[in-house]
């Protein structure tokens, strides 16, 4: 409630100003005193009267059931204070007494305040008006030019009639304004009240001018034909009443013109809004009531024209595609069934008319919706390249770091590393241009200080450091095993190598190439061979490495004071020379390089061998000495002259045995730095692959490719930690996993399969990297995991959960990143150095593993210091970074987990004790006397010298916390306790990586820029989403995600200027969200999607968002079908509830028209369109069938046997729309341009095959649903989706519960249409064409049915589909109790799915009842198809079918009644009677089929008929419940309900059953849900079937 601080403050600061200026009260003749004094005066006086009528509101709207309208929520409470009249009202101190105090359930009380949210579907039309207006006046002059039937829409142009018809979109346009003020006055009208007279005075005067609009167009159009008519052709007096329409149009679209004149002149438009001068006012208070935001809220002149030029293409390329392949192909079908001869209709009342209208239906519901997928195509192209533009997916692999890994170090130095700044530098063009130049440079390798880089820089030192750290925290993490640390480090130069020491995996093959290079140039000159090798940078250092490292080993190995030492010596000068004056080509013989490098691979094998033979290690030595001396030299050379020349032994007599049998001295085995060295030498000389697949972990490989990639992107340079912005990170937690204790991870489910057993299958390559590091940290034997390495084994499973021990440690990691870099912005050269040299003598082990010697064993595995580099602190960095750098996490009930003992407040403790950054806040309940509670805000966090949790700060609240929706509350709350400039928002399932930390201080620099003509103030980032590889399912909701979280949002950022914030992992700018309403909204029910306001907020609050895509974010999401399911209904319920929020209708009036357009079809519209398209298969199929039975379409045949053909406009667009397109060319577009094309390509193919658009076509008709019912009913509401592992069976009754009425009885519905039809139409007597007009229908009626099946483990799985019909069976009869749950009770289940008609206005429910009135169509058109109808058309035919209706209810009461009164005690006579029910069946079938025209079949198709009708009269009674509960008629209704659901759960079962039976398909189906794991080789069936494997 900003404004309302703003108050507050407004008087207090008056008070303060007047206590310090020592005014003098007129009343008391005494210095002013404060008003408000006494312990906690202010909490009492001001903050709990206010907090009270919050609540008191609250408690009015029965927990978020009643009517929007019935109660204030906060926006209402906080718009109050918009108006001068609060300070007449309030006062100050606060009038306690005012009616502002009042709830909204007493007489007296302040209404809504500045909007009123009434629930209906009109709110689109209302707060989107202009789009409508749009779409609707092109449709209408569409039809009248395309109806003259003439090839381009000009030609027909020139006919006076079309122009003149043409002038009717005025009288349309004149209806939609009178629609709208209408509408206006229905929904607003309690807001006027005394105080707000005027505006019910312009809502009225608005309707009366609209009114008077229509009736003038109409007069003047009226006249206008009169005259024609009149005079019988175009003569001069109808031109001039022609131009007199066109100068009352003129008069019309003024204001519109001045409008478009202002959107050219932004600045001038934000000027008028933004300023307050009263005559702005008047001119604008006929088109906009007072608001205090959304004003200023136009874009810069360039941002301007980038999104008028999108929407202009999007705008043209629809409108042709709809004039010319939607609308022209219509006209003729229509003329000709306007055009028949008398009908002969099968039932009475047919109507061509109708049938036109119905025929046209789905055109226009396509027409509508199809702007959606235009603009999902051209923002897929133009995110493409705007993504090229910022240089993403340039390095996408090894292979291509590889190449670029020479300058990477450069990079890291421009682009992490902070240059020295004068205090008043300021960015000018040169400096610009110098810094685009330095980035080119860099990024391509021009110039010659990225061409070499030495190991003496301080450079690369310095790149070494973070490198390494990298690789080691891949390590901790256990996505690289040790082999590959030491293939991917850069390694200490202990040595004296004179090149930069390169990791290994740039290295291999590249000695090999060299060696047979030398080997080809036999002869070549010195100069040319070296000119050959060094045109390859990592040839060069191989060559030049490995020749240093042979020559510091072999003289390592042997003792200092010995002959053999000093000939070595000898024999490597001699080498060294020869390089030096370039004849080592002359000296020596290429040839002899293979034998010496095949006797140097064999001498290390037995120097790294664990047990080293000398004998063996002697014969080696002697074996390369006689190769160096007799065949390497190219003159021979006797033995007198190699003594001479120091090549041999001056002692004739030392010949006598082996050379180097007593001078050799192999290294101390805890020599590591030496056997290290020795490792990567072997690796130098023998690699032969290419190491494409090192890492072999899939996702070190994609951290390490996007790390590197985007240090070539354009990023903000990087201030010292000193001098970086100060900035939080927030996590609101309610009561989620913190961290899987032993029994979680060891509990097997009711397939045999525990949490551990599925994340060693899944994630098989940690799992083996984290027990070798466990064997690094002193394990024995294998089952130590379950005792002295408990703790780090449940780490190990939660950091592949979705927990909170996951989310710290990755959030913590920004910490050890400002550390890092703390100590790098103060380190000399001198400390950079000598650090680096104590690393390197600590040995090899110390980059993995240092710190267990200074810590705990425990304590490495959280985040405190667990890499060598902390040894090299100085310990200024610590106290810097917290400075700079805090962690919150909101746990709202902690306080009442630690009053329970339970174990989350445990392992909460433990994360704060080694994650000193850490802090938690929460709600503290005390209890004082015997009811009364007192609430506090606590912050606490643990002290690491008194070893204990302790307070930082104690806040009392006025009541509890939670009033609105829980999560915005909490967050609230909580953001008092941040610290710093900035604060990121981040979800309880998120991971960050150490890599990204690095780039956080360079992300806040971007406040600083002008994105447009405003500074940002929420910085938007992207998110890897981390729960791809669990599954199929989990990969199509990912692949969806990514293109959302990445090309989505970079298009609305630019050029589209509308990017909101849709949750998280964005970072906000503290200050100016804690001034305007925090960063998100909490009232109930509306703001269900809590986040999404905050964007909405920001926007008309004149902020600004940005999209950055140089740093990520992990993010998990829900892996499960019925998780996914509900996440789906969460965010479309919340679509439902933003469409009657103020601050959606707000965006839809303040915005200029192509941003409204860009806010409605990335937000709600996007809903909205997915729903038009099922209403589209819909109106569809119910018009054909109307076709089909009426007789309209023989008659149309017999007319014109091509009439048919004029359909395909509908079916093309119904193939488009049901392939998914605007769901799939993002994902494709997104995956082409940073995993390229053909991977792309590949990636959809195998979606395909895996069955995804089953699944998108699925999520469809998810959306649909929750989102028409929210909009209709109401009862939107948080839905926990889980996080967990979804591996187990979901049983047939669960999918039943959730999806019946959502997808089932939808599907079913429509299966049955088709049926009818197939079985009535004359055009589906034809095979082919039956399936070209139906199959996508058919295709979306299996996967409503099926989805939820295929996407199930062990779904068709025969044992398991017969015990879950059982259950099934159980479930729907079993009648429960009071407390019967609706897992266990279909009678409560069924209760249940219709809260939302208990809740629902009167409008509501008329709507509702509407709708099942079509059920009744199925059996008005089948009984006049009947036999026993003998082709009557009588309304009597119809009247009459009801008897049967009435029959079978007439013996469900008889059965039921012999039930109750014989089933107990005379079950013979309930038998009896049973049997007499039979008979009489029997016998009236017979007298049917004699004495009438009844036909056998006519039995199944009456069934047809009446099934739905019995359905269609239950759902009538649910809505009528209240009136029928209490009657003697509702049992019944809930026993005909109770037999339809177990009619359609037979239905659904029926296929499921089938294809269980059907041998292979439930392998097929494995294949399908867990593809990805079958590719990695895993042992998915034991998973799913819970056959563990004997080991």
């Amino acid at each position: 409630m900003p404004e309302c601080i703003c108050y507050i403050f407004h008087h207090m600061a008056k008070e303060l100003n007047m206590i310090l200026e020592d005014y003098i009260d007129e009343n008391t003749g005494q210095p002013v005193m404060p008003s408000l004094s006494g312990e906690n005066a202010f909490l009492h006086c001001v903050v709990k009267p206010i907090y009270e009528t919050v609540k008191a509101e609250v408690e009015s709207s029965r927990n978020g059931t009643a009517p929007h309208t019935a109660w204030r929520n906060y926006d209402d409470l906080n718009e109050y204070f918009w108006s001068r009249r609060c300070f007449k009202k309030l006062k100050w101190p606060i009038d306690v007494g005012s009616n502002f105090f009042v709830t909204s359930s007493e007489s007296k009380h302040v209404g809504k305040t500045g909007f009123v949210e009434q629930r209906s579907f009109w709110n689109l039309y209302r707060s989107f008006d202009r789009l409508w207006v749009m779409l609707f006046l092109f449709l209408q002059a569409a039809i009248i030019i395309a109806w003259e039937e003439r090839g381009y829409p000009w030609q027909a142009l020139t006919s006076n009639d079309v122009r003149v018809k043409l002038l009717t979109v005025f009288i349309t346009w004149s209806l939609m304004r009178f629609l709208q003020a209408i509408l206006d006055i229905g929904m607003q009208y309690s807001r006027v009240s005394t105080e707000t007279l005027l505006l019910g005075f312009r809502m009225l005067l608005k309707a009366v001018v609209a009114a008077g609009w229509i009736l003038t167009f109409a007069v003047c159009y009226v006249r206008i034909w009169s005259q024609r008519n009149h005079d019988r052709r175009w003569s001069a007096e109808a031109g001039k009443r022609v131009s007199f329409f066109l100068l009352v149009a003129g008069v019309y679209v003024l204001p519109e013109v001045l409008a478009l004149a202002l959107f050219v002149l932004p600045w001038i438009r934000n000027f008028i809004e933004e300023t307050n001068w009263k005559i702005f006012y008047l001119l604008t208070w006929w088109f906009q009531s007072r608001s205090f935001v959304g004003r200023g809220l136009r874009e810069g002149l360039v941002d301007n024209v980038k999104y008028t030029l999108f929407w202009v293409l999007v705008l043209a390329s629809k409108f042709a595609f709809s004039y010319f392949l939607q609308i022209k192909p219509m006209v003729k079908p229509t003329k000709q069934l306007l055009g028949l001869n008398p009908v002969d209709y099968e039932w009475p009342g047919g109507s061509v008319n109708l049938a036109v209208g119905l025929l046209w239906l789905p055109v226009v519901l396509i027409y509508l919706m199809d702007i959606q997928i235009w603009y999902s195509i051209y923002s897929s192209f133009v995110g493409a390249a705007v993504g090229l533009l910022q240089h993403l997916g340039e390095i996408r692999n090894m292979q291509q770091l590889k190449l670029r890994f020479q300058f990477f170090a450069s990079a890291i130095q421009f682009n992490l590393m902070p240059e020295e700044q004068l205090l008043d530098f300021r960015e000018t063009f040169k400096s610009k241009l110098k810094d685009a130049i330095h980035r080119l440079k860099l990024r391509y390798g021009f110039g010659q200080p990225y061409k070499k880089l030495q190991s003496d820089q301080v450079e690369a030192r310095r790149f070494a450091l973070i490198w390494n750290e990298i690789i080691n925290i891949f390590r901790e993490e256990d996505i690289i095993s040790d082999a590959e640390v030491e293939l991917l480090e850069l390694p200490q130069n202990s040595w004296n190598i004179r090149v930069i020491c390169w990791p290994c995996f740039l290295l291999c093959n590249e000695l090999l190439l060299a060696l047979s290079q030398a080997k080809e140039l036999v002869d070549a000159p010195d100069k040319w061979l070296w000119h050959k090798i060094g045109k390859n940078e990592y040839r060069r250092c191989a060559v030049i490495e490995a020749y240093d490292s042979i020559k510091h080993m072999m003289l390592e190995i042997l003792n200092a004071r010995s002959e053999e030492h000093s000939i070595l010596t000898v024999l490597f000068h001699e080498i060294d020379h020869a390089v030096d004056i370039e004849k080592f080509t002359k000296t020596f013989k290429m040839t002899a390089l293979p034998q010496i490098h095949m006797k140097l691979i064999k001498l290390i094998e037995i120097l790294t061998k664990p047990k080293k033979d000398e004998i063996q290690l002697v014969n080696i030595l002697q074996a390369l000495y006689e190769i160096a001396v007799r065949d390497f030299f190219k003159d021979q050379r006797a033995i007198e002259q190699l003594r001479e020349d120091g090549l041999a032994p001056r002692d004739p007599a030392s010949m006598a045995g082996l050379l180097f049998e007593k001078a050799v001295k192999v290294p101390d085995p805890s020599d590591e730095k030496f056997y290290r060295q020795v490792r990567r030498l072997h690796t130098i000389l023998t690699s032969r692959d290419s190491m494409q697949n090192i890492p072999v972990n899939l996702e070190a490989r994609r951290r390490i490719a996007f790390f590197s990639n985007s240090l070539f992107m354009n990023i903000p340079h990087a201030p010292q930690v000193e001098k970086m912005m100060a900035f939080s990170v927030l996590t609101p937690y309610y009561n989620e996993e913190v961290l899987y204790s032993k029994e979680q991870i060891r509990t097997e489910n009711e397939d045999g399969i525990s949490i551990l057993y599925y994340l060693q299958t899944i994630y098989h390559d940690e799992w083996k990297n984290f027990m070798e590091r466990m064997r690094r940290k002193g394990k024995v034997k294998d089952d130590e995991i379950w005792t002295t390495k408990m703790r780090d084994l449940r780490l190990w499973a939660s950091y592949r959960g979705q927990t909170l021990s996951r989310t710290v440690r990755g959030m913590m990691y920004y910490y050890r990143a400002l550390k890092m870099l703390a100590f790098l912005d103060s380190a000399s050269e001198m400390d950079i150095r000598e650090g680096i040299q104590e690393l390197g003598s600590m040995g090899g082990d110390a980059g993995l593993d240092s710190a267990v010697s200074i810590s705990s064993p425990s304590s490495r595995s959280l985040g405190r210091e667990s890499s060598s580099l902390g040894l090299l602190f100085k310990g200024h960095e610590k106290a810097a970074s917290l400075m700079k750098f805090t962690y919150v996490v909101a746990c709202q009930i902690y306080g009442a987990q630690k009053d329970k003992k339970d174990p989350h407040a445990e392992e909460i403790l433990y994360l704060m004790k080694h994650n000193e950054a850490l802090r938690v806040a929460y709600v503290d309940e005390i209890l004082i006397g015997r009811d009364e509670k007192e609430y506090y805000s606590v912050l606490v966090k643990y002290d690491q010298q008194l070893q204990k949790e302790v307070e930082i700060y104690r806040v009392q609240l006025p009541g509890p916390l939670k009033l609105g929706e829980g999560k915005p509350e909490n967050q609230n709350h909580a953001l008092i306790f941040t610290r710093g400039d900035a604060v990121q928002t981040i979800d309880m399932n998120q991971d960050n990586y150490f890599e990204e930390a690095l780039k956080m201080r360079n992300l806040l620099e971007e406040y600083k820029n002008y994105y447009g003509i405003r500074k940002p103030t929420i910085l938007g980032v992207r998110e890897h989403i981390f729960t791809g590889s669990v599954s199929s399912l989990a990969w199509f909701m990912s692949a969806q995600e990514t293109s959302f979280v990445t090309l989505g949002q970079r298009v609305l950022a630019n050029p589209l200027k509308i990017r909101m914030h849709y949750g998280h992992p964005d970072v906000f700018d503290r200050f100016w969200f804690l001034t305007r309403g925090g960063i998100s909204k909490a009232s109930r029910v509306i703001n269900i999607s809590e986040d999404i306001f905050a964007g909405f907020n920001c926007t008309l609050r004149g902020g600004n968002v940005s999209h950055h895509e140089y740093i990520q974010v992990g993010k998990g999401r829900d892996v499960g079908l019925n998780q996914i399911s509900m996440f789906e209904a969460k965010v479309a319920s919340g679509n439902g509830e933003q469409v009657l929020s103020r601050d959606a209708y707000r965006l839809g009036h303040r915005l200029d028209f192509f941003r409204m357009l860009s806010f409605f079809y990335t937000t709600v519209g996007f809903v909205f369109n997915t729903m038009m398209v099922v209403l589209t298969v819909y109106a569809f199929l119910w018009g054909r069938l109307y076709l089909a039975l009426s007789g309209l379409e023989n008659a149309a045949l017999a007319n014109n046997s091509s009439n048919n053909k004029a359909l395909g406009a509908i079916l093309n667009q119904q193939f488009i729309i049901q392939l998914g397109l605007f769901t799939a060319l993002p994902m494709i577009v997104e995956n082409s341009l940073e995993h390229g094309f053909l991977q792309a390509i590949w990636d959809f193919l195998t979606m395909q095959l895996q069955l995804s658009s089953v699944f998108y076509t699925f999520s469809m008709g998810t959306r649909t649903h929750f989102f028409g019912r929210t909009i209709l009913h109401g009862g939107a509401k948080y839905r926990a989706t889980g996080r967990g592992f979804v591996v187990q069976h979901k049983s047939f009754a669960e999918n039943y519960r959730l999806y019946a009425r959502s997808h089932f009885i939808k599907a079913i519905e429509l299966g049955l249409i088709l049926t009818v039809y197939a079985s009535h139409s004359p055009v589906a007597k034809g095979t082919f064409v039956y399936i070209a007009m139906t199959i996508s229908s058919w295709f979306l009626v299996t996967s409503w049915i099926m989805a939820p099946f295929v996407f199930n483990p062990s779904g068709f799985d025969w044992l398991k589909t017969v015990d879950d019909f059982d259950e099934f069976m159980n479930w729907i009869w079993y009648h429960g109790g009071v407390f019967a749950k609706a897992e266990q009770s279909w009678e409560r289940w069924w209760y249940e799915e219709q809260d939302h008609l208990r809740t629902t206005g009167l409008w509501g429910k008329l709507l509702e009842i509407v709708l099942d009135l079509r059920f009744f169509f199925f059996q008005y058109g089948i009984v006049y198809q009947l036999g026993i109808s003998d082709h009557s058309t009588s309304i009597v035919v119809y009247l009459l079918s009801w008897i049967y209706i009435f029959v079978a209810f007439g013996i469900y009461l008889v059965i039921s009644y012999a039930r109750d009164k014989y089933a107990a005690k005379d079950h013979i006579y309930f038998r009896l009677v049973q049997f007499l029910v039979i008979i009489f069946g029997i016998l009236v079938i017979i007298a049917l089929l004699e004495f009438t025209s009844f036909g056998f079949i006519d039995l199944f198709t009456s069934l047809l008929a009446f099934v739905p009708t019995g359905w269609g009269l239950v759902s009538i009674a649910q809505v009528l419940r209240p009136f029928l509960q209490s009657t003697r008629h509702w049992d019944s209704v809930v026993y005909v309900a109770r037999l339809y659901d177990i009619l359609f759960g037979v239905i659904v079962m029926a296929p499921v059953a089938f294809l269980s039976w059907m041998p292979g398909f439930q392998s097929m189906q494995m294949r399908i849900l867990f593809n990805e794991a079958f590719s990695r080789g895993l042992r998915i069936f034991q998973i799913v079937t819970g056959k563990k494997a004997n080991d």
